[in-house]
């Protein structure tokens, strides 16, 4: 089935993307569930909370890129198109080089902050030391996953995460069951993943893109015809934008915990109703990224304000979808999520907030992939940073009265204010 209009057409691939990528973890997870011994399930939880992190604080190589390709696609700018490629990937690998160089204070600052046990601490290790070496596939898997969205490919980046994920199944349950590797075995099978999902990515890379190695120094030196941002310049403002973005997350699990372990649980549950939404929304962020940076390439005023107009109709009627749905089956969802019958009534309250979240996180979504699109990176970190701001002001301020209600309240009002900010802040 063909997919004429060009906003699903993007999204729809992108939303399965967004689907398949946290099976990556939860695959790792089950397979040690029925290793024997809980230890394993705490050390590869520990172990990917922190190439989560890790990971995502380098997500500008994925957005940073699809923000410039977009552009020069829109101007016709082939060599902007390679330039782009190829420095993205080179700063990916030096990234990716730095990060095996500094394993062993990365892991030795991990294990401090996370605390593990003894005997959790060593499988943890074991996991962190093979995992480390999938740095340089993830790296380029943003990279390559960022390039061909701006080329208005979304189709692409959906089998790399497929193949991933089924080359990581296929390779653990065989490096695990019969190869009895334990958990090296776990994370040996995440690498291979990792590396077949890039490779893939990289045999569907359009000739007229690949470079031989006496061209390098040529697109190096190379000028381009029409002037396209650098990664250098729109990537600060993006790794800055995401440790807001990390300072907010942790805080919010941090917070909860403190109040008890209910309230963590809860919370915990509570915010797979947000990811969920996230995963289909980023689909329409995505969309978003690679039209309006053709139309910013191009020149189009006109066509930029007919996409973002269109892009705001679609995630209204998905905020609606998922408002109604959380409304309709919030208590029914949150007990397919837990049979633990204290959790589902501890969390009860708080699914109004829930509700609320399609609608009041509508905005920064979409202008998220608008303001990627056109490398308007400035404005992105400034609205991240004063809604950061908004939660915690909130936070301190309402919690002694209100707790839990507080907390979710500062984090609703931190998601409003960016989409405020950013709505005030746009200049097509």
């Amino acid at each position: 089935m063909t997919i004429k209009n060009p906003i699903l057409k993007l999204a729809l691939p992108s939303v399965v993307t967004n689907i398949t990528v946290p099976l990556l973890g939860l695959v790792d997870m089950a397979i040690v569930g029925h290793m024997g011994a809980a230890e394993y399930i705490a050390a590869v939880a520990i172990g990917t909370t922190i190439f989560n992190m890790v990971y995502w604080l380098f997500g500008f190589l994925r957005m940073g890129t699809t923000g410039i390709v977009s552009q020069a696609h829109g101007a016709g700018n082939e060599q902007g198109i390679r330039e782009a490629l190829f420095h993205s990937l080179a700063l990916g690998g030096l990234i990716s080089l730095g990060l095996l160089l500094m394993q062993t204070p990365l892991l030795h600052f991990s294990l401090w902050l996370m605390g593990p046990s003894g005997v959790v601490a060593q499988f943890t290790t074991t996991y962190f030391r093979v995992c480390i070496w999938g740095a340089p596939a993830m790296l380029a898997s943003y990279v390559l996953t960022g390039w061909f969205i701006g080329m208005q490919n979304t189709r692409t980046p959906m089998w790399m995460a497929i193949l991933q994920n089924l080359l990581n199944i296929l390779c653990t349950l065989l490096f695990v069951f019969v190869f009895h590797m334990d958990i090296g075995g776990v994370a040996l099978g995440t690498v291979v993943g990792l590396y077949g999902g890039v490779a893939y990515g990289i045999s569907n890379l359009p000739r007229p893109f690949l470079m031989r190695g006496d061209e390098v120094e040529e697109v190096l030196s190379a000028t381009s015809e029409h002037k396209i941002p650098t990664l250098g310049g729109v990537g600060g403002g993006l790794f800055l934008r995401t440790l807001c973005l990390v300072a907010v997350t942790i805080y919010f699990t941090m917070a909860g915990s403190r109040m008890g372990t209910l309230t963590l649980d809860a919370n915990a549950l509570l915010m797979q109703f947000f990811m969920v939404y996230s995963y289909f929304t980023d689909g329409l962020a995505n969309a978003a990224e690679a039209l309006s940076g053709e139309y910013v390439g191009r020149g189009d005023r006109v066509g930029l304000l007919a996409t973002v107009r269109s892009l705001f109709l679609w995630g209204f009627a998905l905020a609606l979808v998922f408002t109604v749905l959380y409304a309709v089956a919030g208590t029914w969802i949150l007990s397919l999520l837990t049979n633990q019958q204290s959790v589902t009534l501890f969390a009860r309250p708080y699914l109004p907030w829930v509700v609320a979240v399609p609608f009041v996180g509508l905005a920064a979504f979409i202008w998220d992939g608008v303001y990627i699109g056109m490398t308007l990176t400035t404005r992105m970190l400034l609205s991240t940073l004063l809604s950061a701001v908004v939660f915690f002001v909130l936070w301190f301020l309402l919690s002694p009265l209100y707790g839990n209600h507080a907390l979710w309240f500062a984090f609703l009002s931190y998601l409003g204010t960016r989409g405020v900010i950013q709505t005030l802040l746009f200049r097509p």
